[in-house]
């Protein structure tokens, strides 16, 4: 471009539009700024007076050209125009302008651009970069691909003088998620102690979100108590750290806490979505009920994904006609909607019903995903609903022009491995698009396990150690596979096997909510304030069981032992101590809820269908793939899980 189209073009920046006129009929180099900067000093810049006045002077003589540049920086859509708008402020200097530069950064740094080479090379252009300049630049490295140069960026700024203020940290801190580095992150936590910004909450939440994410929630505790009035949003992290890591329990502690006197903070619609997440884990169904009356008076019943995890919730507390209940009320059903109900009927061993969900959902004009395709042949699964199952999976991309993913597969290598396909299960395995992972091998080693399938078992397991993704589980397949048939000696190979490795199995661990405090139990436990009552109440009930017929069911136990010490080890599984504990503290007739980490065995699940009938109690005990309904000596799974 010639000298005297650039005056001509700056000689008309009078507004916003005229600015934007001109942007769309002249074209400026895109030039690296180097170059730009050559060009520069070899031609003299018309705006300038004198090549030699002071940098104030320059500024100066360019203010009324500022306001209209700023705005056309953060109207502008189109690298082009960036382009266009960088070569402008570099050729008149405007590029010194703090103002300028800062909105210009953020407009290369962050969305639609977000070009990571190029903010760089405009940051190293500017000759006494701020800390604000640099915050822009560590935020936007938090965004990308490479977080770990917003912390060398940030050890940059102090090593050339430049104090971090509290968005330096936060930014920082992000980094340090992504990459993910605890180091660095306790690094920074030394430097906000230095620099004095203990008393900021906003940054010190975010350092609690950084603990919780490294499973440290611990330090995330002690971060919280060091704050002098945490809002709203800090309690929100803490009981999200909370569920992270595991500590459900003290999640849901904290919503009575926070409104106490001391506190006094209330609330809000995030609060209620993360409780409900918790008591979903748990299977809280009083605590949730306590939620869900809270949203209904802080008026949050019309918020989609609140009434969607209220679904949700019900539904994973075997509470189907509270999740109708709430499903019917909502004036707006999203597909999120329709795939948790769809889910939750599945789990809830309803499978025909959520085939009829799923073909109500398409009447009323919402096209299924890939989640609610999940659900519906989950419910198929569970059913046994092998050819119901088959149809909806070919029609998946027939009809709907979805591609099967690993979950879609893994429901049907449950489905026909529950139906003793075993063969079909294998070469669909074999013949998927995409690469089979630990967890549909898992499915299938599971069905091995109900069949009594050695051989393939075995063989399984090769594909595991392949994969290198052995974990205990496995093994705990492996050894009831063996001790199905009764082949003692690979059970003790395998046990053998597992000392020699390290492995170590997950301990069964059973929940029961008793006026909104959830209750936990392991086996053989004698933690529990009323073990005596228990285990007394436990024995009292076997008695009464056996008299009506109950066996102990010696499969389920993987100990070459003698029968009498294989009943004595049955006799104290989780949740048998959680159902004691149930028909010990509540009246005759109550509803027993009751959640497991892992699956259900043969013997308390037998036993749970005997002491329905016998006591007359409704059970549910949900375990880590469905729910059971125990009434009057039958299970809605019908012996199918």
């Amino acid at each position: 471009m010639t000298s005297s189209k650039v005056l001509r073009f700056r000689s008309s920046l009078g507004s916003t539009s005229d600015v934007h006129h001109h942007l769309a009929h002249f074209h400026f180099s895109t030039t690296p700024f180097l170059n730009l900067q050559i060009e520069n000093q070899q031609r003299p810049t018309p705006l300038l007076i004198n090549r030699k006045q002071k940098q104030s002077n320059i500024i100066s003589s360019s203010e009324h050209t500022i306001k209209p540049v700023i705005a056309i920086i953060k109207s502008c859509s189109t690298k082009d125009h960036l382009l266009q708008i960088h070569a402008h402020i570099t050729r008149t200097l405007l590029i010194q302008e703090p103002t300028i530069v800062t909105n210009f950064l953020s407009s290369a740094a962050f969305s639609p651009f977000r070009d990571i080479y190029y903010f760089r090379r405009v940051f190293s252009q500017i000759r006494r970069p701020t800390a604000s300049h640099y915050n822009i630049m560590i935020r936007a490295y938090s965004q990308s691909g490479s977080p770990e140069e917003g912390f060398y960026l940030y050890r940059e700024m102090r090593r050339v003088g430049i104090r971090p203020n509290p968005l330096s940290s936060s930014f920082v801190l992000k980094s340090c998620t992504r990459i993910p580095s605890l180091i660095g992150g306790r690094q920074i936590h030394a430097r906000i102690l230095r620099d004095g910004h203990h008393s900021d909450c906003l940054l010190l939440t975010t350092l609690m979100g950084f603990y919780a994410s490294c499973g440290n929630s611990d330090e995330a505790y002690h971060v919280f108590n060091e704050m002098p009035k945490p809002d709203t949003v800090a309690w929100n992290v803490l009981i999200s750290c909370y569920a992270l890591n595991g500590r459900t329990k003290d999640a849901l502690a904290v919503f009575d806490v926070m409104q106490t006197e001391v506190y006094g903070s209330k609330p809000d619609d995030v609060t209620c979505l993360l409780l409900l997440q918790a008591c979903t884990h748990l299977g809280a169904l009083d605590f949730g009920k306590r939620i869900h009356n809270y949203i209904d008076e802080r008026g949050y019943s019309g918020t989609l994904n609140l009434c969607n995890s209220l679904v949700a919730m019900y539904t994973r507390c075997g509470c189907l006609d509270m999740a109708y209940q709430v499903f019917q009320g909502m004036t707006k059903k999203s597909v999120v909607t329709w795939s948790a109900m769809i889910s939750g009927l599945a789990m809830n061993g309803h499978g025909r019903e959520a085939i009829e969900a799923f073909n109500e959902m398409q009447r009323m004009g919402v096209p299924p995903d890939d989640q609610t395709f999940t659900g519906v042949l989950s419910a198929c699964s569970h059913s046994g609903l092998v050819d119901e199952g088959i149809s909806l999976f070919q029609r998946m991309r027939a009809e709907f022009r979805l591609i099967p993913n690993i979950r879609h597969y893994g429901c049907m290598v449950d489905l026909l491995g529950r139906a003793g396909l075993l063969d079909e299960a294998y070469h669909l395995i074999n013949s998927m698009e995409v690469k089979a992972d630990s967890t549909i091998w898992r499915t299938l080693l599971g069905a091995c396990r109900i069949h009594g399938h050695v051989a393939l078992g075995e063989r399984v397991v090769g594909h595991l150690i392949e994969l290198k993704a052995q974990e205990a589980g496995d093994y705990v397949l492996l050894l009831n596979i063996y001790a199905s048939v009764g082949n003692w000696g690979k059970v003790a190979d395998v046990r053998r096997l597992m000392k020699e490795k390290g492995i170590q199995t997950t301990p069964g661990c059973s929940t029961i909510e008793l006026n909104g405090r959830v209750h936990e139990f392991v086996v053989d436990d004698n933690t529990h304030p009323w073990k005596e009552e228990i285990y007394e109440m436990l024995n009292e009930i076997g008695s009464q069981l056996k008299l009506a017929g109950y066996v102990a069911d010696m499969s389920a136990e993987l100990h070459n032992l003698g029968a009498q010490e294989k009943g004595y080890a049955l006799s104290y599984h989780s949740e048998k101590l959680a159902i004691a504990f149930g028909v010990l503290a509540t009246p005759p007739g109550t509803t027993i809820r009751v959640a497991k980490n892992l699956r259900i065995c043969v013997d308390c699940h037998n036993f749970a269908k005997v002491l329905s009938g016998v006591y007359n109690r409704e059970l549910f005990i949900r375990d880590r793939s469905r729910f059971h309904h125990f009434r009057e000596g039958f299970c809605s799974c019908k012996d199918y899980w």
